[in-house]
């Protein structure tokens, strides 16, 4: 869940692949910038998504580049992540590229697939220093074996609680690895003691994230090269546990959780005051404390914890045919290894990659900040190996085909069976088109 998102459009991207293709076929611009721009002024497009804080906190940052590097200067551009996708789709077919721009995995394999992203592999290790990553974090961002994007920052995913409800109605604490089981008896315990005021849990079941740990935890992954890693039955299962979850009385009926499918944190149950529990990335802590006045605890996902991994929050890419290639990857470089960079961007997008730049940053932190920090330093030891980057198809199957279907079983318009069979085929369908 978190931020609001919205599905990549497929008729964006074919006609970016299209009307880009001149643009993108010249291999000089691949592979190194201009060597006259590196010795006059150089003008960088970048475009990211995100809210005001974020803008803010980007213009501090790139203006520091600018103090540190005069003759390079940027024409930022940001919007919210609703048709982000879309608008640099379009830019990518035009004459608007942005010669650099902040991507995820949604989009990651899309962008890719079609050549509108430049190749670092050679540049990195060179021009963008990757030697002091944390753990795992540095082998993402790689499609077929390109180096298509560097990590931005880190998260993980990470249950967050407020303690303030679950003191308030004897629930206890939420504990590190605690079963599924466990978990829905003590949201449970809320949604009774409360009265159904608040809600122990929203229903995840439509939560991709929250999915994909599920199966980790089984051995199970959510792809395999460009085809589905698990089976009908394994959703199914998936499903019917949430529908035993909500006769417990652990989740909301499911008007309330189509609200929550939104994707928008101040939608939530936590935010509105209607539940006890979000399941997100640890990064959104932040936001979500400055959306209550109750105090709030993190923990993991119920289950084994190896099932988490430290998670690229996003990533920069860059156009494939900028002009200023070289001077693309110095930035890159230095919003992700410099610590007076570090220090204006905070956690806001996630943790810093780098370790010694997430050291230099921590005394800065605010109380969110720095409890995200400690939460991700003590379960490191236990991440397991992130998962390979989501094939093509793969927004469309996470934000409309899974809460499609899910939302189905939860209104009662098809067992938990028939909503997997039907996801399984729209899925391959997807994923081999």
């Amino acid at each position: 869940m978190g931020i609001t998102r919205s599905a990549i459009s497929r008729r964006s991207l074919l006609a970016a692949g299209a009307a880009g293709a001149a643009a993108l076929a010249a291999p000089a611009l691949a592979g190194c910038g201009s060597p006259s721009s590196a010795d006059g002024p150089v003008e960088l497009r970048v475009f990211w998504w995100g809210d005001d804080t974020r803008a803010t906190l980007t213009d501090k940052v790139l203006d520091l580049y600018t103090k540190r590097h005069p003759r390079v200067t940027f024409k930022k551009q940001w919007q919210g992540y609703d048709g982000y996708y879309d608008k640099l789709a379009t830019n990518v077919a035009g004459s608007s590229a942005p010669d650099l721009f902040q991507i995820d995995e949604d989009g990651l394999s899309d962008f890719a697939s079609r050549h509108a992203t430049l190749d670092l592999t050679s540049m990195t290790g060179s021009r963008i220093n990757v030697a002091k990553f944390a753990g795992s974090i540095g082998k993402t961002g790689t499609v077929e074996g390109r180096r298509v994007a560097i990590p931005a920052a880190e998260n993980t995913a990470a249950l967050i609680w407020d303690r303030t409800v679950a003191d308030k109605y004897g629930a206890g604490d939420l504990k590190v690895g605690m079963s599924w089981d466990d978990f829905v008896a003590w949201a449970a315990k809320i949604t009774h003691a409360s009265g159904g005021t608040v809600y122990g849990t929203a229903d995840p079941s439509g939560y991709f994230q929250v999915l994909e740990i599920w199966l980790r935890q089984r051995g199970k992954d959510t792809y395999r090269g460009s085809k589905l890693g698990f089976t009908a039955d394994d959703l199914t299962e998936w499903w019917q546990f949430w529908v035993d979850a909500h006769g417990k009385g652990a989740t909301p009926p499911a008007d309330l959780t189509h609200v929550t499918n939104s994707g928008d944190i101040s939608k939530d149950l936590i935010s509105t005051g209607k539940g006890a529990t979000a399941l997100e990335w640890s990064n959104q802590l932040a936001a979500q404390a400055g959306l209550t006045k109750h105090t709030l605890g993190i923990t993991t996902y119920p289950g084994d914890t190896g099932a988490a991994w430290a998670r690229a929050s996003m990533f920069w890419a860059v156009f494939r045919g900028t002009p200023h290639a070289q001077q693309c990857a110095d930035v890159i470089d230095f919003l992700v290894n410099d610590a007076d960079a570090g220090k204006i961007l905070g956690t806001e997008r996630g943790l810093a990659v780098n370790t010694a730049v997430r050291a230099a940053v921590k005394p800065t932190l605010d109380a969110a900040g720095k409890q995200t920090l400690d939460f991700e330093t003590r379960m490191a030891g236990s991440f397991g190996d992130p998962p390979q980057t989501p094939p093509k198809g793969h927004t469309e199957l996470r934000k409309t085909v899974l809460i499609t279907e899910a939302e189905n079983v939860m209104y009662g318009r098809k067992k938990p069976a028939q909503a997997a069979k039907d996801f399984i085929d729209q899925a391959t369908s997807i994923l081999a088109g």
